[in-house]
């Protein structure tokens, strides 16, 4: 049985449940996940793929409001979101937090810490969670090997670097309502991209949440939220999203009035 040793933490009352994975589910855990084309490269060979199987060390659970790591944990992994809904953040100076991104089934987490051995934010479930553990230094020696996965780990890479030019330029050049759009149409694509419905969903994060990603007060968000509305660009009730009218949303980024 193969399990992944993780220092105590005896200020994280509520660790994450690492759940040990035995031979036989070792052998299904990415050959026969269906989110295989969202976390792994293409065109891998089943013996490949199999190797590629045996990284994932272990599942854990992690109930919602839980940490799956903390700043300053050693960084020994990296994690595939199986199911369920994370956001990462750091504290700032003043003592509050500042979101740094939200991660959903098929992305990964735990590349803050590769550069310098500790993880430097805060991730943590926004609903009942499951990851697949990757231990970071087996994943290289395999990589090394496997050059269609060291590619691949190379674009995922890539892509974080760009999703954070994305918020710079959100936070530096965007006013309230284009980032809130913008925020949406993301979302809005990446459920699209796992099957599920790009013009309805559930928000798993709080508005003072989106808040913090986006720069804004909670009051601001509020407003934009109801003009949004008003306008008959969306639905919204409570957490519940239904997008009316995506190809307005699309054309505010281009700052054309609503």
């Amino acid at each position: 049985m193969t399990q992944i040793k993780r220092q105590p933490n005896p200020k994280n009352c509520g660790e994450a449940k690492v759940i040990p994975l035995t031979l036989n589910s070792l052998k299904v855990a990415c050959s026969q996940c269906n989110l295989q084309e969202l976390c792994l490269p293409l065109g891998l060979s089943e013996t490949e793929l199999g190797r590629v199987d045996t990284l994932v060390g272990a599942r854990r659970k992690v109930k919602r409001g839980q940490h799956l790591y903390r700043a300053g944990d050693p960084f020994e992994a990296i994690y595939a979101v199986k199911t369920g809904f994370f956001k990462t953040d750091v504290l700032l100076e003043d003592g509050r937090d500042q979101v740094t991104g939200f991660q959903m089934a098929g992305e990964l987490l735990g590349m803050d810490g590769i550069s310098v051995e500790a993880h430097t934010c805060n991730a943590v479930a926004l609903e009942d969670s499951e990851v697949c553990l990757i231990p970071y230094e087996q994943l290289e020696e395999l990589s090394s090997e496997i050059r269609t996965l060291q590619r691949h780990f190379h674009k995922v890479m890539s892509r974080e670097i760009v999703r954070d030019h994305g918020v710079m330029m959100l936070l530096g050049t965007m006013r309230a309502e284009e980032r809130l759009a913008a925020f949406l149409l993301n979302l809005s694509q990446r459920f699209m991209a796992r099957g599920y419905s790009s013009a309805e969903f559930h928000l798993r994060m709080t508005r003072e949440e989106i808040g913090s990603y986006l720069g804004l007060k909670l009051e601001t968000v509020s407003r934009a939220f109801s003009h949004f509305q008003e306008a008959g660009l969306i639905a919204v009730q409570q957490k519940h999203i239904r997008i009316l009218d995506a190809t307005a949303l699309k054309q505010l980024l281009n700052r054309q009035p609503i």
